[in-house]
């Protein structure tokens, strides 16, 4: 397993080096003045290749020294095909819709479902159970929730080190949780694909030298949700409220956008603003010269702002991991996270952000 696990590690981290200096001018996000575009220069986004091919190789080896679920894990690497393939092709062409790159995620989550069994069958959310207590329900929950946790990390994809240290940070709580249970494929699933992605933080992390791309946003909210699902239908010991709160950041983040969009501004819901969480803490928590151009500047103050989503993602992974076991303290705790998140991102918005928050170069 440990060889198996350096070997993901410094794959990505060499091919990652190799894009970083060999990807040609059209796999590079040349748009600089999007409502989302936070970096100084043209940057290769096509990151996620090199996550997919260390952890494609790491499971491979693992797989041949013994490993008991080894038809188990190439099943769950041939599952995440259609999602990252479809987010890869975007990232190359520009050209694939978002109904597409959907329709390819639930795909993905529907062989899944098919082929190792990853349905949930209890939610503890009142008119959910009784959805989920069908056997093409509990499937199509599944495919819900594996495309919301894609898209969801596909949104907080705006940082240097953001949504791939996020990844690594919610994938711990499931390595944690499958440890405690004893299940010893979904803990390795777990390790390899964090060490496929440290591979890639090197470069993506502080110099924003690699983006992640749509295909390893995919690929890396794809494998989250599809462990998280196969945790709690294998073990029911588990809380089916667990996954929730372990990915509380990113879906909170996703499902205020979509309010924020349509409710409270009336324009569509897929439409790209620059009001995230993450858009407003590189605006207003980190006082630099505002019209500076110069990308020493603008790639610091781009790093600087994901530890403060770092924090607000362990905030909900480690009392996921405390109470794995307990709903109703679960279900309290996801309370408490969304109001925790809405005061706070309404202070920002207001201008009453505390000081002790606030960076000034």
């Amino acid at each position: 397993m440990v060889f198996a696990l350096c070997s993901g590690f410094l794959v990505a981290l060499l091919l990652t080096l190799c894009v970083v200096h060999f990807a040609s001018a059209h796999t590079r996000d040349t748009d600089l003045s999007g409502p989302q575009k936070f970096h100084a220069r043209p940057v290769p986004r096509i990151g996620g290749l090199a996550i997919y091919v260390g952890f494609a190789l790491a499971a491979a080896i693992w797989a041949r020294n013994g490993q008991p679920n080894a038809e188990e894990t190439m099943l769950l690497l041939a599952c995440s095909v259609p999602a990252f393939g479809a987010g890869l092709l975007e990232d190359l062409t520009k050209r694939v819709s978002p109904l597409q790159r959907m329709l390819a995620i639930v795909l993905a989550a529907s062989l899944s479902s098919l082929w190792l069994g990853a349905a949930i069958r209890h939610t503890a959310i009142p008119g959910l159970d009784w959805i989920a207590g069908f056997r093409f329900g509990g499937v199509l929950l599944a495919v819900f929730v594996v495309a919301g946790v894609a898209n969801s990390i596909n949104i907080i994809d705006g940082f240097n080190g953001l949504a791939s240290m996020c990844s690594m940070i919610m994938l711990t709580g499931v390595a944690a949780v499958a440890l405690m249970v004893g299940d010893v494929w979904i803990v390795g699933c777990a390790l390899l694909t964090i060490a496929a992605t440290m591979g890639f933080f090197v470069w993506n992390f502080p110099r924003g030298l690699v983006f992640l791309g749509d295909g390893g946003a995919y690929f890396l909210g794809f494998m989250l949700a599809e462990l998280s699902i196969l945790l709690i239908s294998r073990h029911d010991a588990v809380s089916p409220l667990f996954p929730l709160v372990l990915c509380a950041y990113p879906v909170v983040e996703t499902v205020f956008s979509m309010y924020r969009r349509k409710v409270l501004r009336g324009r569509p819901m897929g439409l790209p603003d620059g009001v995230h969480l993450h858009s407003l803490i590189y605006r207003r928590l980190l006082h630099w010269p505002k019209r500076s151009r110069d990308a020493r500047v603008l790639t610091r103050r781009n790093s600087l702002t994901s530890p403060y989503l770092w924090i607000v993602c362990v905030l909900s992974t480690l009392p996921a991991i405390a109470f794995w076991d307990n709903t109703a303290a679960l279900a309290l705790l996801l309370v408490l996270y969304v109001a925790g998140y809405v005061v706070m991102y309404w202070r920002i918005v207001r201008f009453r952000t505390p000081r002790w928050l606030v960076i000034r170069r």
